[in-house]
């Protein structure tokens, strides 16, 4: 039997809360006990997470984002409750919730790779972080091309001239790679992606590396750029900064009641619903 989980609410979703409130009441009257957290409130997340045993979000895939990086170095699995317009990461709808199942533990246990990046200025590092997703280093305000200088393993693999460029998990995938032409990697595999954003005369469209493969962007620019994890951070660059992206020592643990294959059977209907 489960001891204790969080339950995570999106902040600006008014029947987040309610929701919440609800199956805190059926998981404890189940003997499972239940915290409910604001989704954005890192600090509080960070301190509960050791003492968990599962993170269950009500928001979209942006609050299972979150809730994942956080839950992650813990080795804490998460479950998402679509309330957001965009669940193609979530496990379920808000009526199809089962406190019973839960807390008898009867999900099983996905894990999905990560990435860890660093960004360097002069020889010093600014920055380290982590994303489920991707980390892109594109462009600033101005609609103007950056230079690339693309390192993959210490050997130099190309110059972009483009708007910018993504690496990605399987994750990520179909998220931001999907929509600039790049493939679709099934939820276990653990290689990276790596992908130009509209890039000018390249040969290269995508490329996909295997999962120890560390790549180092070295920006040049005469105008500002942003490095961007999972969508969610961003970080102002400078001409002659670095970026570096591997994967990550964590794995993200994702809790399932669907059949194992439900991927496959639900990847079409998921990315047509992103399209309307």
């Amino acid at each position: 039997m489960m001891q204790r989980v969080l339950l995570l609410c999106h902040p600006k979703l008014e029947a987040a809360r309610p929701y919440a409130e609800k199956w805190a009441r059926e998981l404890n009257d189940l003997g499972t006990h239940a915290e409910i957290l604001e989704a954005w409130d890192d600090a509080a997340i960070t301190r509960a997470a050791p003492g968990s045993d599962l993170a269950i979000t009500l928001g979209g895939d942006g609050t299972l984002l979150r809730a994942a990086r956080w839950c992650a170095p813990v080795g804490v699995p998460v479950m998402g409750i679509r309330m957001g317009r965009v669940g193609f990461l979530s496990e379920m709808l808000p009526q199809d919730f089962d406190a019973r199942a839960i807390a008898e533990e009867k999900f099983w246990i996905e894990e999905r790779a990560m990435l860890e990046s660093s960004f360097t200025r002069a020889g010093v590092v600014l920055g380290t972080y982590t994303a489920l997703n991707d980390v892109v280093v594109g462009r600033g305000k101005l609609a103007r091309v950056i230079r690339l200088a693309t390192y993959v393993d210490g050997d130099l693999l190309t110059t972009f001239v483009a708007d910018g460029a993504i690496i990605a998990t399987a994750t990520g995938s179909t998220a931001y790679v999907f929509s600039t032409g790049g493939p679709i990697l099934a939820p276990e595999v653990k290689d990276l992606v790596l992908v130009p954003i509209a890039p000018y005369l390249s040969q290269i469209k995508s490329l996909v590396l295997p999962k120890g493969s560390r790549v180092r962007f070295r920006l040049q620019t005469d105008h500002g750029a942003i490095l961007t994890i999972d969508g969610q951070i961003d970080v102002e660059l400078q001409d002659g900064d670095e970026v570096t992206v591997q994967a990550s020592a964590h794995s993200a643990r994702f809790a399932r009641l669907q059949s194992r294959t439900y991927f496959y059977g639900t990847l079409v209907e998921r990315l047509r619903e992103r399209a309307e």
